[in-house]
């Protein structure tokens, strides 16, 4: 069950984007599966993809793709993730690219392949091509809510966040959907997500901003640690809305477009820790007082990532010292603890090092006991800061990762 609010909002059209689905059987039955994004010719397009030195076929094809031209076509299954698939996966993936290609009448190396789900199975090729055409035809503007759902796998809720803002006088909208609920810890994770807006962005800057948002949403989350094979983040702008491209980012349009693409990317980033597999709550690890912002980044990970920190949330266990031990072993050099403190919301339960002389467990555990919790450290030896966001490990991850294939 998710943590929180995850209702979807209003999923505003951009203009340029249409986006059409089938239930393809790829492995589940009566659900859509395979979804189509349709761009309009001239949309710039970025992207960001997994660092997992295993990553699967269909993002080897997407990056080589991408390098070449701009993509008019998205081609995304849930299911079956190609990857561990070897040659024969490669192939599948390109057989998908050159069909889709065919049917809407563009180059191959226009269409950009994705898969999530299972990982070592090879693709049901046939169905996945047969799927294709009834995708397009159910392509439509006002359809972001049927991929949200499309792209889902363990997920228990479409995840979605849109927005629209002003520039020059022109209302443009920026939409994106994202998956992911397990499997969680991007550079990126298992993760896909797609975000378009119809403002008019010149293409190195459409990688810049996707590249700058990236860092501060989907590479700051992490369920369980484990990286994906199969991590992609895509950002499109098609312009479509009319006025002159912002080319610089001295233009005064870009920062308007930045804080926009970052808000929307922040809450999608977030959604993914709010339906974080068997989740119950909502953490978040903000790292301040740090000589570097990478320091506060570890201690914040080291912190995220302990599974004896992250039972003791679920418990509402209020055993402090296993946050100490993960600042500890963060791995900061020179750490100087007698000028740490820490928090657990509003309460302080570590102060230079020691337990705060006015701290209870029950106060502790009043906070612990929240569905959203703020763990708060001052590392005490500079200016730099950094957050981010996890969930707590409950009975249910287990049971939903040791049922994953039946």
């Amino acid at each position: 069950m998710a943590v929180g609010d995850v209702t979807m909002p209003q999923m505003h059209a951009v203009k340029g984007v249409k986006i059409g689905s089938a239930e393809a059987y790829v492995r589940y039955q009566n659900r859509r599966d395979l979804v189509i994004f349709e761009f309009s010719e001239g949309t710039h397009v970025a992207g960001v993809f997994t660092q997992n030195a295993f990553c699967a076929a269909p993002v080897h094809i997407s990056k080589a793709h991408l390098k070449v031209t701009n993509p008019r076509y998205l081609v995304i299954n849930t299911g079956n993730a190609n990857a561990g698939t070897g040659k024969m996966g490669m192939i599948n993936a390109q057989a998908t690219c050159a069909k889709l290609a065919e049917l809407a009448s563009v180059q191959e190396v226009e269409v950009l392949p994705f898969s999530t789900g299972v990982i070592g199975e090879q693709l049901p090729i046939d169905r996945l091509v047969t799927g294709l055409q009834p995708a397009l035809d159910s392509l439509k503007v006002e359809a972001w809510l049927d991929a949200a759902t499309g792209i889902m796998t363990t997920d228990t809720t479409p995840k979605g966040a849109s927005e629209q803002f002003e520039l020059d006088g022109v209302t443009y909208s920026m939409t994106g959907i994202s998956k992911g609920a397990g499997m969680i810890r991007p550079n990126m994770a298992t993760m896909l997500s797609y975000v378009a807006t119809d403002a008019p962005i010149s293409r190195d800057l459409v990688q810049q901003l996707l590249n700058n948002a990236v860092n501060v949403s989907f590479n700051r989350i992490t369920v369980d640690g484990d990286t994906s094979t199969n991590d992609s983040c895509i950002f499109a702008a098609t312009g479509q809305a009319g006025g002159s491209e912002i080319t610089s980012q001295t233009d005064a349009r870009y920062a308007v477009v930045e804080d926009v693409l970052t808000r929307v990317m922040k809450r999608l980033a977030q959604l993914i820790i709010r339906d974080g597999e068997g989740a119950t709550k909502f953490i978040t690890i903000a790292v301040e007082g740090g000589g570097n912002t990478q320091e506060c980044c570890d201690v914040a990970y080291s912190i995220a990532h302990s599974p004896l920190v992250k039972t003791a949330i679920f418990a509402s266990d209020p055993n402090w010292g296993r946050i100490l031990a993960a600042i500890g072993y963060a791995g900061v050099p020179n750490l100087d603890v007698e000028h740490i403190q820490v928090w657990l919301g509003d309460v302080q339960i570590c102060k230079d090092g020691g337990a705060a002389t006015d701290y209870t467990e029950e106060a502790g555990a009043r906070e612990m006991s929240k569905s959203e919790i703020t763990i708060r450290v001052d590392l005490g030896r500079g200016h730099a800061q950094d957050t981010v966001y996890t969930c707590d490990l409950s009975y249910d991850y287990v049971k939903i990762n040791a049922d994953y294939r039946s």
